[in-house]
């Protein structure tokens, strides 16, 4: 069994940040960046140009992004092994983390697991089908592409989230449809006001999408009245799932305080969770921002507070 003085569980931005980071302060971290669970780089590798992350001011690929991020983490010396963690044991330290052919004793442990988009099952909106070809789950992310621009857009969902989808990519389409299954919104009553007033927002109720369809990107997507069961097919440049995200925690068993959506609660102004020596960075932490950036910047916060506790526990 491996001792370490640091293990990261994750593969995305704020996994490979960290280690970063971690290897520059000669922490000798390993990395757990998954197999079965998901693909190493974490959603970022399900998109295609990547056009807000500073430094690429032609854009870039989200799987090229990741794989520099990933040979940068290497070059410092991290070790990654390609394998998923399947269970932690938090009760005492050192940590241990068993990967599905891996123990590892660690001292500290960074969990920078991310968070996956709920998607509705929909003809049409699947993987190899119009995902990531103007079907979406980040209006922030993917709303400013060429694909949206001047086009009737459609927000599924009925929550704040999808509200604040739907008036950000005002900016962008011609028309900005929020498809709802109910008569009235769940999102709170100011933000449910700013999308009735908005003009360029229509809210459809009783309402789902049942089919997209299109070419090489998005054209149609058939729309379904729960109420009298009609249906009829509208012109679509995208679809933007707005119906929240999954925190990836399901391996830690409930032995880290999360908040009240699952997602694993940080000390204001750091990374560390409620057990002394772990550590969150990414979007398990992070039910607000969601951004590569954002990612990326709470693993270096990550790595540092962890160095630091090392330093303050006399293991470093």
């Amino acid at each position: 069994m491996e001792k370490r003085k640091l293990a990261i569980v994750g593969s995305g931005p704020a996994a490979f940040t960290a280690a970063i980071y971690a290897a520059r302060a000669n922490l000798h971290p390993i990395v757990f960046e998954g197999f079965m669970s998901g693909p190493s780089g974490g959603q970022l590798m399900t998109t295609t140009e990547v056009e807000n992350y500073p430094g690429f001011p032609e854009g870039i690929l989200g799987p090229e992004l990741m794989d520099q991020f990933r040979a940068q983490a290497v070059r410092f010396g991290t070790i990654i092994l390609t394998e998923d963690v399947e269970s932690v044991d938090l009760s005492k330290r050192p940590f241990l983390v068993n990967g599905s052919s891996t123990r590892v004793i660690a001292d500290s442990l960074i969990i920078a697991t991310g968070a996956t988009a709920k998607r509705l099952v929909i003809p049409g909106a699947g993987d190899g089908e119009f995902w990531q070809k103007g079907v979406t789950a980040c209006a922030v992310c993917d709303g400013a592409a060429p694909i949206f621009k001047n086009r009737p857009l459609f927000v599924i969902g009925g929550g704040d989230s999808a509200v604040e989808e739907a008036i950000f990519l005002t900016k962008y389409g011609s028309r900005v449809y929020i498809v709802h299954r109910r008569d009235q919104l769940r999102a709170s009553k100011i933000m449910a006001e700013r999308a009735m007033k908005n003009p360029k927002i229509e809210i459809l109720w009783n309402s789902e999408i049942v089919k997209i369809s299109g070419d090489n990107v998005v054209r149609k997507a058939t729309l379904k009245n729960l109420v009298d069961g009609k249906t009829e097919e509208r012109e679509a440049g995208g679809v933007f799932f707005a119906i929240g995200h999954q925190p990836n925690t399901g391996f830690l068993k409930g032995q880290l305080e999360v908040n009240q959506t699952g997602y694993i609660r940080v000390k204001s102004g750091s990374t560390r969770t409620s057990c002394e020596g772990v550590f969150a960075a990414g979007d398990v932490q992070d039910p607000i921002y969601r951004q590569a950036v954002t990612a990326a910047g709470t693993g270096c916060m990550a790595a540092l507070d962890a160095e630091r506790w090392l330093t303050e526990m006399g293991m470093e």
